[in-house]
């Protein structure tokens, strides 16, 4: 009796040490993976901003066409920004 109880408080033992592990690793994964977001947002921030002065030099610089798809792109790029700033 006395060994079938050590056999299961070591399995739980090791079991636990398995679960601790794995959670760990999980959080360093997502530590990761928000730090990337993060310098996607700054990166696609930069885009908008630019997009937005090229837009505002308007009709000297480009044509009505080229200023809708400036527009155009701007709005896409702000779509990302919101989708990556609401994970």
């Amino acid at each position: 009796m006395r060994s079938s109880t050590i056999i299961v408080l070591a399995t739980l033992l090791v079991s636990g040490t398995v679960l601790a592990q794995q959670s760990n690793q999980e959080k360093v994964i997502c530590d990761l993976a928000s730090g990337n977001c993060l310098k996607q947002a700054d990166l696609i921030q930069k885009k908008v901003h630019k997009l937005n002065k090229e837009i505002q030099k308007g009709e000297k610089k480009y044509s009505p066409e080229e200023l809708r798809r400036l527009e155009l792109k701007l709005k896409e790029t702000q779509d990302m920004l919101y989708k990556l700033e609401t994970k």
